[in-house]
């Protein structure tokens, strides 16, 4: 068994037993963003993210949640377009950089420039690097360092923090 497999397979156990809380937040009720100094462009107060998102999306964009492996539809998306921040609508990835990792969330091997932002997580006792779309400062996911040429990066994404846009003929 790989790495990956064996975080993966931990990571769903620990969902289990959770009963349904998120992967990373584990019931932390403040989201992990409130420690770091960053400022965003789009600013909402919690009330007003709240109304705005989904249960899923704002666990995820504002609490640093993770959506169960192998849940998003995007998994599945392959036209060509752009994949945008849920919470303000920033484009982030493009279609043409997302490639199948199997490891049951929508990957890519390149953001789009000045996109995203990224920060030390060091949650789930390990060290990893944390993506959030750089207008809001929704968590997306985490970049690992295995992914495909010509970067060899795996952008991990949640799929819940993102919407398709396809690309009009």
């Amino acid at each position: 068994m790989n790495r990956r497999n064996f975080l993966l397979n931990g990571a769903a156990g620990i969902a289990f037993v959770a009963g349904g809380v998120s992967l990373l937040r584990m019931g932390r009720p403040e989201p992990a963003r409130a420690a770091t100094a960053e400022t965003f462009e789009v600013t909402k107060t919690d009330a007003e993210w709240k109304a705005q998102l989904t249960p899923a999306q704002y666990d995820v964009l504002r609490h640093e949640g993770t959506e169960y492996p192998g849940s998003s539809p995007l998994l599945e998306e392959h036209r060509k377009g752009v994949f945008a921040c849920a919470g303000c609508d920033l484009p982030v990835y493009s279609s043409d950089k997302k490639f199948e990792s199997g490891t049951g969330w929508p990957s890519f091997w390149q953001e789009i420039p000045k996109a995203v932002g990224e920060h030390k997580d060091t949650t789930l006792g390990m060290v990893r690097t944390e993506v959030h779309c750089r207008r809001c400062g929704g968590h997306l996911g985490h970049v690992f360092n295995d992914g495909p040429p010509p970067t060899g990066l795996r952008h991990c994404i949640n799929g819940v923090a993102l919407t398709f846009k396809p690309a009009t003929a």
